[in-house]
């Protein structure tokens, strides 16, 4: 197993930093050098400059609109993206439905709605979730009913559905056979999120972000040809999904660049006749965290390597998402003991702290998420000790 990179790797790296020094907006600039909440439309347009430069997909093969980027390469862009703190473009289309409609659509399908995804001339998001169906995901209740004319009828609700009130599309699991078992009546389908009876209600998370929503159906009108993959096998589509996503959450440019941000607070921080940084028992604390980082790093290396040979992710994702995320997690949760009091003032008025300390409460906040959104810690627990390990199902 080679977990080195070759000249020709170094040599991109180089490419990326050097292009990503002389490309991001100043705007979004000055805002990832304090890592602060980007809106919706800088996203997009920074979406649109990736795009333009032929990097916004990195793993779409050429004949999609992609560079085409061996696995190893598309890593060293998406870790360098992460360590220059750009803005994280939606993932749900690029990401998920996207190489989902390259495996399993039709061609009219691949035609329709492929370019769009790459350009961001439309944005998608997830249906997965409900209010009683988040972990047990197969127990979903939103129903899509034949209505003998070619259309499925949607009644329902998802939540979570993260920035649905920006979306064009949402890909869904609906129950299209309510007598099977859980599982095998499940379908997945593609919906606009203009039609008739979809309605969407944001969610103001505590980190001061209208992040999540709950989306509504009401006897939605959505024609047959939107069904990627046969009717009731959206099962095999939704596990293929959801080990792309958990393999993002491992995320560690991001946490390496955490961990940086904690670095300069600390040093910034007067205590005594000295900085923070310079104690000791707090450096031991950085130190440990450093650890755990160079850890996952290694095991995402493992798992480049694995793709390198054509290993597509599997079970093994599971390991990246819970020691990613939980280490996410801690990078924000000494970052905010550093800050201490000022930690305490979630929605922070612009040089009541440090500018570089503004935007840690709101992110601690988010972060406590990753350990639930992708298939909760304790579900990927389940997933190890059941493909990996062989233990028997309780």
């Amino acid at each position: 197993m080679e977990m080195s990179f070759s000249p020709e790797q170094l040599a991109f790296r180089d490419e990326v930093r050097s292009w990503l020094a002389s490309n991001i907006p100043p705007h979004i600039k000055a805002k990832a050098e304090m890592d602060a909440y980007f809106e919706h439309h800088e996203v997009m347009e920074w979406h649109k400059v990736l795009h333009a430069k032929g990097w916004v997909a990195p793993h779409w093969p050429k004949q999609f609109g992609g560079p085409g980027l061996d696995a190893t390469c598309r890593f060293i862009l998406t870790e360098e993206l992460e360590l220059a703190g750009t803005p994280f473009l939606s993932p749900f289309g690029l990401v998920m439905v996207g190489p989902l409609i390259m495996q399993f659509g039709t061609e009219a399908q691949k035609a329709r709605y492929l370019p769009k995804i790459v350009s961001g001339d439309e944005v998608w998001c997830q249906g997965y979730s409900e209010p009683n169906s988040g972990s047990d995901l197969a127990s979903l209740a939103l129903r899509a009913e034949d209505d003998g004319q070619g259309n499925f009828i949607l009644n329902g609700q998802k939540t979570w559905t993260t920035y649905a009130q920006h979306a064009a599309w949402i890909f869904l699991l609906a129950r299209t056979d309510a007598s099977a078992k859980k599982q095998a009546g499940i379908s997945f389908i593609l919906c606009p999120m203009d039609a008739p009876g979809v309605s969407v209600r944001p969610t103001l998370t505590t980190g001061g972000t209208p992040a999540f929503c709950d989306t509504f159906f009401e006897n939605v009108v959505v024609p047959k040809e939107n069904l990627v993959g046969p009717q009731n096998g959206g099962w095999t589509l939704a596990k293929a999904l959801l080990g792309h996503e958990r393999t993002l959450i491992a995320a560690v440019g991001a946490s390496t660049r955490a961990i940086g941000r904690v670095k300069r607070i600390a040093r910034a921080t007067r205590v005594g006749d000295g900085a923070l940084l310079d104690d000791p028992v707090f450096r031991a604390k950085i130190a440990r965290l450093e650890v755990k980082l160079e850890a996952l790093r290694m095991t995402n290396y493992r798992a480049l390597a694995g793709a390198q040979g054509g290993h597509a992710p599997g079970p093994e994702s599971s390991i990246l998402k819970i020691r990613g995320s939980e280490i996410n997690q801690q990078c924000f949760e000494l970052a905010m003991e550093v800050m201490g009091h000022d930690s305490l003032e979630w929605f922070n008025e612009p040089g009541t702290v440090p500018a570089i300390e503004q935007w840690v409460p709101s992110s601690f906040n988010y972060t406590r998420a990753t350990t639930i959104y992708g298939g909760s810690n304790e579900i990927q627990r389940n997933i190890i000790a059941k493909l990996i390990l062989g233990l028997p199902s309780l």
